[in-house]
């Protein structure tokens, strides 16, 4: 699932960022590609490490701390979960 979630995100990409059709299906496929990164990062964590994390950040920290993600990957991640906040519970077109 992220696999693909993650591939179509990519796919966007590539595409004229002069649309706003384009931009907002890219927020979108970021949002859900994000979604499933996380929780498949926090079914890793709880099989394997025996770590059970209930919030992206908190997942992001324990994935920091096992050797899953680098610091500066984490640091990333981080931002990227402030991010998704934002694109997921507000909708400013300056923002997007």
């Amino acid at each position: 699932m992220a696999a693909t979630a993650l591939a179509t995100f990519d796919e966007v990409l590539h595409e004229d960022k002069t649309s706003t059709i384009v931009r907002d299906a890219a927020i979108q496929r970021f949002e859900y590609s994000f979604e499933a990164v996380w929780k498949a990062a926090q079914r890793y964590l709880r099989v394997v490490e025996g770590s059970v994390e209930a919030s992206p950040k908190s997942v992001v920290r324990a994935s920091i701390a096992s050797g899953l993600l680098e610091e500066g990957d984490g640091r990333l991640a981080l931002v990227m979960v402030d991010d998704r906040n934002l694109t997921s519970h507000t909708y400013h077109e300056d923002l997007a």
